[in-house]
C-alpha cells in the first residue's frame, strides 16, 4: 500500500512511452496504474510492434541502411514463436488458447499480435496511444543536476503528408522501440562491388521470389547468419532454391542443423566468407567458393535511436547503449528517461512487466535510485565482468541468465520467475538444438506443461 505521506507528496507526471509494442503496452500499462498522465506515440497503424507482419517491403532499401527506416517488422511470413505460448504472456494476462484462432503450442506470429491487441482491449490502452504517428526527436528542454527536475520535448509527426510536426513537453520519456528493425551488417570485402542481389533478413517474407522473376530458373543464395532466423529461412529456401549455401562463423554446430544437412542435399554449411567478387563468386575462409545470384544477411539487428538527442549522455557503441543501469536507466538522466525492452536472450514479457513497474514506481516516488555514483560503480563492473569473460561488447545485453531476471525483479518486490517457465523455456530450447524442424510440433515436457496450467498463472485468468 501506499503511504499518506507519499499520497500527498504524489504528483502526476506526464509521460510519453514510444512504441505500442509489447514492452510500450505494458510500460503504459503500469504507468497508468500508478497514475501518471500517459501518451503513447506509435508509428504503425496497430499495436504490436515487430510483432505487426508488415508484407509490404518494396519501398524499403535492400540492406535496410536508411536512418529511419520505412518498415519496422522484420517477421517473415511462415514465422513462428521459438518459446510455447505458455511462457510469453504477462504475469497476470496468460497467452491461452482460443477457439477459432492458432491454437499450436508454438503459434505463428499472427497469433501473439492477437494476444496483443487482447491485452490492449482489456486493460483499455488503446486511448492512450495516436497512431500513425512517428517520433521525429526527443531531446532535453532543461538539465537540472543529475536530471532533477528535467523535462522533454519530442516532436511528432502524423505520416498524413500535409500534417505538421506537433511539438510536445512531458516529465518523462520511455522509450520501448524494440531492437529487431535496424540490421547489423557483416563487414565483408567486396560487399561495396557485388553486382548481383543482396538483402537483409529484415525484408525476407516469403521464399518464392528466390527462384527467379519469371519462376523459371532456380537461384543459388548464401544465406550469412546461422542464427534460428537463419536456419528458419535456410530450411524455407532449399523447397525452391536450386541450392542454399550457409555461411557460419564456427562449424560446431547443433544436432538438429546437422540432421536437417544430411535430410536436404542441396543445403550446404560453410566457414565464413572472406570475399564477394564482382562475376558472383563468393569465396569462403577455407578456399572454397560458390557462384551466387543472391546473398541473404540473417546477421541480426543492431540498436538504433536516432530520434534520440541526450548531448552524447547516452550513446550506442558496437551495440552496447550506455550507460545504462539494469539496462534501462540512464544515470545522468534518470528516472525522466528510461528504455523498455532492450535486453536480450530472456523471458520478454515479464521482464518487460518487471521493468515498467520499476520506472513507474521510481516517476511516483514510491521508489529511489541508488546514487549517480552507485549506479555508474554498477554499470562499470558489469562491463569489466563481460570483458574478463570474452564477451564481445555487441553483446552487451544478451543476458541469458534466469538469476539476473529474479535480481531485478526484488527492486520493486516483483515475483520472480515461476520455475515451471523456466523449465519449459529450457525445454524448448534443448529440443530445438536437437530437433531443428520438428521442435514446434513435437515435444517431451507434458509434466511441465501440467503444472504450468495449474498454476495460478493460468487457473485465475484463463477465461481471458
Amino acid at each position: 500500500m501506499v503511504s499518506d505521506q507519499h499520497q500527498r507528496m504524489f504528483k502526476s507526471k506526464n509521460v510519453c512511452v514510444i512504441g505500442a509494442g509489447p514492452s510500450g503496452l505494458v510500460a503504459a500499462r503500469e504507468l497508468r496504474k500508478e497514475g501518471h498522465c500517459v501518451v503513447v506515440l506509435e508509428q504503425n497503424h496497430d499495436v504490436g510492434g515487430q510483432w505487426l507482419y508488415d508484407p509490404n517491403v518494396e519501398s524499403e532499401e535492400p540492406l535496410g541502411r536508411n536512418k529511419f527506416l520505412k518498415v519496422h517488422s522484420s517477421l517473415y511470413e511462415s514465422l513462428r514463436l521459438i518459446s510455447p505460448r505458455e511462457i510469453m504472456g504477462y504475469t497476470d494476462f496468460p497467452f491461452v488458447v482460443k477457439k477459432g484462432r492458432d491454437m499450436r503450442r508454438f503459434p505463428g506470429h499472427r497469433e501473439l499480435w492477437l494476444y496483443l491487441k487482447d491485452f490492449c482491449e482489456w486493460f483499455g490502452l488503446r486511448e492512450m496511444i495516436r497512431f500513425n504517428t512517428r517520433v521525429e526527436y526527443v531531446g532535453m528542454l532543461d538539465y537540472g543536476e543529475f536530471g532533477k527536475d528535467l523535462k522533454w520535448v519530442v516532436k511528432s509527426k502524423e505520416k498524413k503528408a500535409d500534417q505538421k510536426v506537433v511539438e510536445e513537453v512531458f516529465d518523462a520519456v520511455v522509450v520501448a522501440t524494440g531492437h529487431y528493425s535496424h540490421p547489423r551488417l557483416p563487414s565483408i570485402k567486396g560487399m561495396d562491388t557485388w553486382k548481383r542481389k543482396q538483402l537483409h533478413s529484415h525484408i525476407y517474407r516469403v521464399p518464392e521470389p528466390f527462384r527467379n522473376e519469371l519462376n523459371l530458373i532456380m537461384q543459388v543464395v548464401v544465406v550469412v547468419g546461422n542464427s534460428l532466423s537463419g536456419q528458419d529461412i535456410s530450411i524455407e529456401l532449399v523447397e525452391v532454391a536450386k541450392e542454399v549455401h550457409l555461411s557460419a562463423k564456427s562449424l560446431n554446430i547443433s544436432e538438429g542443423l546437422s540432421k536437417v544437412l544430411s535430410k536436404h542435399k542441396n543445403l550446404h554449411l560453410h566457414p565464413q566468407i572472406e570475399l564477394l567478387r564482382e562475376d558472383g563468386r563468393v569465396t569462403f575462409v577455407d578456399g572454397s567458393w560458390v557462384i551466387a545470384d543472391t546473398m541473404l544477411y540473417c546477421t541480426g539487428y543492431s540498436y538504433a535511436f536516432p530520434f534520440l538527442d541526450t548531448k552524447g549522455i547516452v550513446v550506442v557503441d558496437d551495440d552496447r547503449v550506455g550507460p545504462l543501469y539494469e539496462h534501462t536507466f540512464p544515470p545522468s538522466l534518470a528516472p525522466s528517461l528510461s528504455f523498455v525492452g532492450i535486453p536480450r536472450k530472456l523471458i520478454g514479457f515479464p521482464f518487460f512487466e518487471s521493468q515498467a513497474k520499476w520506472i513507474a514506481q521510481l516517476l511516483s516516488g514510491k521508489r529511489t535510485l541508488p546514487s549517480w555514483d552507485d549506479m555508474m560503480l554498477s554499470i562499470k563492473e558489469y562491463y569489466h565482468s563481460r570483458d574478463l569473460a570474452g564477451i564481445p561488447k555487441h553483446y552487451t545485453h544478451d543476458i541469458a541468465n534466469f538469476e539476473y531476471c529474479d535480481k531485478y525483479a526484488e527492486n520493486i518486490g516483483f515475483p520472480r520467475l515461476e520455475e515451471w517457465r523456466k523449465g519449459l523455456c529450457i525445454s524448448a530450447l534443448v529440443n530445438a538444438d536437437s530437433n531443428l524442424e520438428t521442435y514446434r510440433d513435437s515435444w517431451d515436457d507434458h509434466e511441465l506443461l501440467q503444472e504450468a496450467l495449474q498454476s495460478p498463472h493460468f487457473t485465475q485468468l484463463n477465461s481471458n
